[in-house]
C-alpha cells in the first residue's frame, strides 16, 4: 500500500480544515507521507498517565507523546527552542521573562490552550501537597518561579534570584488541561488522576498522539492529534502517523525478540550484547542499527566518605581510613583498565571517561583532561609514597600494617555493571587489593549511599535529563541529597568540596557560555583531582528501526528515538499490517 494515496488522512492533513487563527509551528524541510501505524515494545507497562506523577520511564515513553512543553530541548542540538511558546522576553537582569503564547492552539480533545492553563499548571507543579517531582526544578535557592497571566497568549515569570539558563527549565514541563483537571486538584486527587485505566475522553494534552485504547497487560494504543500545533511546509498537520502502539515486552530479551521478529518496529537502549547479534542479523530481517554514540548516561564507583556513626564497628572504620586519603583513591583509579570495559562488557560501544562528565555531552566536557590510562606503577607509586606497603604474598598493607580489603554493592539486575565490578576486582588485586562484589537490588543500594550509609564502595550510574550541568547541582553541591559519596553535608568536609561549592553556585548566576564552561571546567579538574567517585564509561545510546521509517534519528538526551515521532512517516510500503 502506497501510503501518499489515503484520501481520507490526507483530508486529515489538510490546513483547510482549521482556522486561519491557528499560530502554528512549521518544521523546515520536513516533507513526509500520511499514515500507517507504528509500534514500540516496552520492557515494563507505565504505571500511569499522569505527567506530573510519573516517574517511571516506561511511563514517560508514552506520556512524552501526549504532552507538549512552552520551551523545548532540540535533541539533536542540545538547544532551546520555541514550543508552546513561539517566542519570549527576557529583562536586562535575567529575572523576568515575558513569553508570547501561540494562539488558536487546541488540547486534542479540541478545547482552546491558553495562558489559564499555563498558570494552573506551574501552580500545581509547584503545590507541596501535590508533591510532584518536578517541584524541585523550579525552586531557585529554595524558592519558587512564579507564574502570572498578562493576557489569554502572554504569560509572565519572575525568577527569585538570577540563573544562568532558565529557558532550560522549562523542557519536559507539560502543559495541563485546567477544564480537565481542576477539579481534581481541588478534591486533593491529582496524583490519583489519569492513570493507564482511564478513558480516553476524560485525558486531553497538547502533544502530537492522544490515547485510544489500553489493553491490560498488553498494550497502549495512542492515535495522532488532530489539533496537533505543527505543520509541515506543505501545510500538511503533523504527526503523519496515524497510530503510535507500545506493546509490552516484559524483558529486554523478550522486546529484542520482538523487534527481531517484525512485530515491533523500533527498539531502544538495547544491551551491547543484545546490539551486536541484531546488527549481525540486520541485511536480512529489513531493520537497522544505529549507534548514536555515548548518551548522558555515565557509570562510576563511589567511596563512603560520610561521617562515620560512634559505634562502627573498628574493621569498617579502618577500611574507610583508606577512602579519606586520596592518594589511595588516585591509585584505585590508576588501576582500572577502562578500555577493558569498553572492550569486554560493552562490545566497544561504550565510551571511556576521564571527567565526570558523560561522553555524550559534548558542550560540557573539559578537554584539558587527560586520557585515564591505566598505569599499576604509578598505582604502586602513589601508595608507596603514601607509607602502603605489600606483605610477602603480595597484599597491600595500609600504613598501619592492616590488609586492605573492602566490598563493592553493585545493582544485581544490571548484567553490564556486575561485570564491569568483576573486571574491577581483577584490576585490584593486581595491586594487592581483596575487593568482594555484593550484588544487591537497586533500591538497597540507594539505601545504603543515601541514607543509612552501611557500605564500602558502590557500582552505579547517573543519567542527566539535560546536557545542561545545573540539573547535577544536587550531586556536586556538599549540601546536595545526591551529594554520592557525603550527602546532604551539614557544612562542606574539605577545602576542595568548599570550591565546588562556589564554582558551581557562581555558574549557576552567570549567563554566558564561555564563562560558565571555564567554572564546570574547574569544577570538573577538582573532581579529577580528589576522586570522591571514579569516573568509568558512558554506555552508548544503541536503537534500531524498520528501514521504511523515515526521519529515524536517535539521540543522546532522552527520549532517544521518539523525540521527534511527530515528524516520523513510513517512506514507501508500509511492513506488515501496519496500515
Amino acid at each position: 500500500m502506497i501510503l501518499g494515496h489515503i484520501p481520507v488522512l490526507a483530508l486529515l492533513l489538510s490546513p483547510l480544515s482549521y482556522g486561519a487563527a491557528e499560530d502554528l509551528l512549521v518544521v523546515p524541510g520536513l516533507q513526509g507521507h500520511p499514515g500507517g501505524r507504528l509500534v514500540c515494545a516496552q520492557r515494563t507497562e507505565p504505571r500511569t498517565l499522569n505527567p506530573v506523577m510519573a516517574t517511571d520511564s516506561a511511563s514517560r515513553e508514552v506520556i512524552q507523546r501526549l504532552v507538549a512543553d512552552l520551551i523545548h530541548i532540540n535533541r539533536e542540538t542540545l538547544q532551546t527552542e520555541p514550543a508552546l511558546a513561539k517566542s519570549w522576553k527576557v529583562s536586562p537582569d535575567g529575572l523576568h521573562y515575558v513569553l508570547e503564547l501561540r494562539k488558536g492552539v487546541r488540547f486534542s480533545d479540541g478545547v482552546p490552550f491558553d495562558a489559564d492553563d499555563v498558570v494552573f499548571t506551574f501552580q500545581v507543579l509547584l503545590d507541596e501537597k501535590v508533591n510532584s517531582s518536578q517541584r524541585d526544578l523550579l525552586l531557585l535557592n529554595g524558592k519558587p518561579v512564579s507564574v502570572r497571566k498578562l493576557n489569554p497568549y502572554r504569560v509572565a515569570i519572575d525568577l527569585p534570584g538570577a540563573y544562568s539558563v532558565p529557558e532550560r527549565l522549562f523542557d519536559g514541563l507539560a502543559i495541563l488541561p485546567r477544564h480537565l483537571l481542576l477539579k481534581a486538584y481541588q478534591d486533593g486527587k491529582l496524583a490519583s488522576a489519569w492513570g493507564i485505566r482511564t478513558p480516553p475522553a476524560e485525558m486531553a494534552g497538547l502533544g502530537p498522539f492522544r490515547l485510544r485504547e489500553y489493553v491490560p497487560g498488553q498494550r497502549i494504543i495512542l492515535e495522532r492529534n488532530p489539533y496537533y500545533w505543527k505543520e509541515d511546509p506543505a501545510g500538511h498537520r503533523l504527526p503523519y502517523l496515524s497510530e503510535l502502539d507500545f506493546l509490552n515486552a516484559g524483558t529486554e530479551d523478550m522486546q529484542v525478540m520482538r523487534f527481531a521478529s517484525g512485530e515491533s518496529d523500533l527498539i531502544s537502549r538495547v544491551s551491547a550484547k543484545n546490539y551486536v547479534r541484531l546488527e549481525r542479523d540486520s541485511a536480512g530481517k529489513g531493520y537497522q542499527m544505529r549507534d548514536a554514540g555515548p548518551g548522558l548516561e555515565w557509570n562510576f564507583l563511589v567511596f563512603n566518605l560520610n561521617q562515620l556513626p560512634a559505634n562502627a564497628s573498628t574493621e569498617r572504620k579502618a577500611r574507610q581510613s583508606n577512602f579519606l586519603r586520596k592518594s589511595f583513591r588516585q591509585a584505585v583509579s590508576a588501576a582500572i583498565d577502562r578500555q577493558a570495559l569498553v572492550r569486554m562488557v560493552y562490545q566497544g560501544l561504550a565510551t571511556a571517561l576521564a571527567t565526570p562528565v558523560a561522553g555524550g555531552n559534548k558542550l560540557w566536557i573539559d578537554r584539558d583532561l587527560p586520557a585515564s590510562v591505566r598505569s599499576v606503577a604509578h598505582a604502586h607509586e602513589l601508595l608507596s609514597t603514601d607509607g602502603y606497603r605489600w606483605a610477602g604474598d603480595s597484599a597491600l598493607l595500609d600504613p598501619q600494617g592492616r590488609r586492605v580489603e573492602f566490598s563493592i554493592i553493585v545493582s544485581s539486575g544490571n548484567p553490564e555493571r556486575l561485570e564491569c565490578a568483576t573486571l574491577i576486582e581483577d584490576d585490584l588485586k593486581q595491586l594487592g587489593i581483596q575487593a568482594e562484589i555484593v550484588p544487591l537490588e537497586m533500591r538497597s543500594i540507594l539505601d545504603r549511599v543515601t541514607r543509612t550509609y552501611d557500605y564500602d564502595t558502590a557500582m552505579m550510574s547517573m543519567s542527566a535529563g539535560d546536557a545542561d550541568p545545573n540539573p547535577d547541582l544536587n550531586s556536586w553541591l556538599s549540601s546536595g541529597a545526591s551529594h554520592w559519596w557525603h550527602p546532604s553535608e551539614p557544612s562542606p568536609a574539605t577545602a576542595w568540596e568548599s570550591q565546588i561549592d562556589a564554582l558551581m553556585r557562581r555558574q549557576l548566576v552567570t549567563r554566558a557560555y564561555p564563562d560558565r564552561k571555564r567554572l564546570y571546567d574547574q569544577v570538573q579538574e577538582l573532581l579529577m583531582e580528589n576522586l570522591p567517585l571514579i569516573p568509568l564509561v558512558s554506555p552508548h545510546i544503541l536503537t534500531g528501526a524498520r528501514r521504511q521509517l523515515a526521519r529515524f534519528r536517535p539521540a543522546a538526551m532522552d527520549h532517544y528515538t521518539l523525540w521527534n515521532v511527530d515528524e516520523m512517516y513510513w517512506d514507501g510500503s508500509v511492513p506488515g499490517d501496519r496500515q
